[in-house]
């Protein structure tokens, strides 16, 4: 894996979502409790930008259907804020996928990303 520096310390800060450019990459920055996270930047349900979304803790909620990952590893905590059979088609259409999350490393003020 090779490491990339995609942004400064000073350029994320506390709670905020950023996007980010890395070895031809568009991703996801997050800062929360005090620890910097990588990831896609496109929702996997249905592709909108996830720097619009809102962060609350680890939880990523996408902007568009709410769609909401743990950025600690990527997992769905919730597919969309469908419900009834609206919710059933679109999981049938959609299946839920994990987000893509990538190792952080720190290296003074410069945040550094893996990818594979």
């Amino acid at each position: 894996m090779e490491y990339l520096e995609v942004s400064r310390v000073a350029d994320v800060p506390e709670g905020s979502l950023r996007r980010a450019h890395a070895g031809g990459r568009e991703i996801l920055l997050a800062h929360t409790g005090g620890q910097f996270y990588a990831a896609e930047l496109f929702c996997p349900h249905l592709g909108a930008d996830l720097s619009a979304g809102t962060l609350r803790g680890t939880v990523l909620t996408c902007p568009l259907h709410g769609s909401q990952f743990d950025l600690r590893d990527g997992r769905v905590v919730r597919w969309t804020d469908l419900t009834g059979t609206i919710l059933v088609a679109a999981r049938k259409s959609r299946p839920p996928r994990p987000l893509q999350c990538y190792p952080v490393w720190m290296d003074g003020e410069r945040i550094l990303v893996a990818f594979p």
